[in-house]
């Protein structure tokens, strides 16, 4: 949702709109700037600016049933944003024009219409175009023919086509806004973790506090090959993205060790100098555990850390968020551990709802309804609700260069659709034999099998196994079908 989004949801609940003075303090404040940045912006007295916002934040909590105040309205409007997840009844209301999300001309008792278009760029693709209808309470978006996106990566955080799954979007929102908070993100790859991680720390940017995000993917291999080399790096990157000189050789000493150099440069230094709090994102944070000598000593300190937060005023200035595809498969004393601590986020995979919303975005209108739940229901079954992969099959049938009857008849098949990602994973399994063995102990069982612990979470951590306590099951039916004719 942007900006100009957000004004126009407050123009529905609203009788008499913002004030000049309001609209200033809103727009402000949803780029994160603090009462007195907005007083000195526009020539107002601070205290002026401060009441007029508390009345504005009341204003709002009577407008919409629930307290608003500076902190969390972004996120009480974008409950009520048309991108919101909508129910079964309301998406089967939803008429569709040649495939694309449309609303009906003779339908719309419309008094306000709004058109956002994005140029095209200097690669010649024509980014959407959204127009929001107002319906009474619920606004329905109109989607141009080329409003398709090539699944990818992790989902652009204005992307139409990124599906909450509640309530965590919102728990992590208000977590990360408590001084020395520790959020941990644990799903298979190409779950969403990137995407949500994505999310929270926009939000917490619009709150004013610093961000910093780590992805350890990124890290040159040397970096990994002593504990002192990978610390550095890290207080280096770290630096950087808060624009502060490095000092490393003024807090550094070898007789202390690099453990106790690291949070002393943390403490004395960053924490000191930066303006306001920090999030300190790691993503990718089990490629440490290939790395046993470095991931003992800096899992342990990412601990202590969060527990100092608690003795110390200034580690309250720091906020962890650590995402990560597996269980640690290394040895770690359960009092030293980060991941018990904290509040732990385990991303599931799509409901057959959430499907079902997410290929009305995709425009198609035959998912609509009961009938088109029972549609989507083989489609569940063969991917088991993975985000990329439904998002793939979407688009391709958004496309229409698939039928669904066609996609499911494929899938497992080197004719599919997911032909190159399935054989991404099956020469990632050629390169580790261990893995390729114990994925097809899996998929030729026709009951569950306990693993070795490493190969387990090393599977569990591709997804293509789903952990029941010890025992071990192929994640869908297309990893069992296509692997079951591969790896025999």
């Amino acid at each position: 949702m942007n900006i100009e989004e957000a004004l126009v949801i407050l123009d529905t609940f609203l009788e008499h709109g913002l004030s000049d003075v309001q609209e200033i303090i809103f727009r402000q404040a949803w780029e994160g700037q603090t009462y007195p940045d907005i007083a000195e912006s526009c020539g107002y007295d601070a205290n002026y600016i401060k009441d007029v916002g508390s009345k504005l934040w009341k204003l709002l909590s009577q407008a919409f049933g629930e307290e608003v105040t500076k902190s969390n309205f972004r996120s009480v409007l974008r409950r009520r944003s048309p991108r919101r997840s909508l129910s079964a009844a309301e998406m089967q209301a939803l008429p569709t024009q040649n495939g694309i999300l449309s609303e009906k001309p003779q339908s719309m008792p419309a008094v306000l219409r709004q058109s956002q278009q994005t140029s095209i760029g200097k690669d010649g693709i024509s980014a959407s175009s959204l127009v929001i209808e107002k319906q009474d309470e619920r606004k329905t978006p109109v989607l141009n023919s080329d409003f398709l996106e090539i699944p990818g990566g992790s989902v652009p955080l204005n992307s139409f086509f990124y599906i909450e799954r509640p309530p965590i979007e919102e728990r992590t929102y208000t977590e990360i806004n408590k001084p020395g908070s520790l959020i941990r993100i644990k799903a298979p790859s190409k779950m969403g973790k990137t995407s949500l991680m994505h999310r929270i720390l926009t939000h917490a940017k619009q709150t004013g506090v610093h961000t910093v995000q780590i992805g350890l993917q990124r890290a040159d291999s040397q970096v990994f090959t002593s504990l002192e080399k990978f610390l550095r790096w890290f207080c280096a990157n770290v630096s950087r993205q808060l624009n502060l000189e490095i000092r490393l050789d003024d807090y550094w000493d070898e007789d202390i060790g690099s453990k106790v150099s690291c949070t002393l440069y943390l403490q004395e230094y960053l924490l000191e100098k930066i303006d306001a709090p920090v999030v300190l994102a790691l993503d990718e944070v089990n490629r440490i555990f290939e790395y046993p000598e470095i991931s003992r000593d800096f899992l342990p300190l990412l601990r202590s850390w969060y527990e100092d937060a608690s003795e110390l005023e200034i580690w309250r200035k720091l906020r962890l968020l650590v995402v990560h595809a597996t269980e640690a498969y290394i040895p770690l004393d359960i009092n030293q551990s980060p991941f018990n601590v904290g509040l732990p986020i385990k991303l599931p995979e799509f409901s057959l709802e959430q499907m079902q919303e997410l290929a009305v975005r995709h425009g198609l209108d035959w998912a609509k309804g009961e009938k088109g739940l029972e549609k989507l229901a083989p489609l569940l079954a063969m991917i088991g609700g993975h985000p990329y992969l439904a998002r793939l099959a979407l688009y391709n049938l958004g496309n229409q260069t698939v039928t669904l009857e066609q996609l499911l008849k494929e899938a497992p098949t080197i004719a599919g659709i997911y032909s190159n990602y399935l054989r991404h994973h099956l020469a990632n399994l050629q390169e580790h034999p261990e893995l390729a063995i114990a994925l097809k102990r899996v998929v030729t069982s026709p009951t569950s099998v306990q693993l070795e612990a490493i190969a387990a979470y090393k599977l569990e951590s591709m997804g293509l196994v789903k952990l029941e306590g010890n025992q071990a099951i192929s994640s869908c039916e297309l990893y069992q079908l296509y692997f079951r004719e591969q790896l025999t």
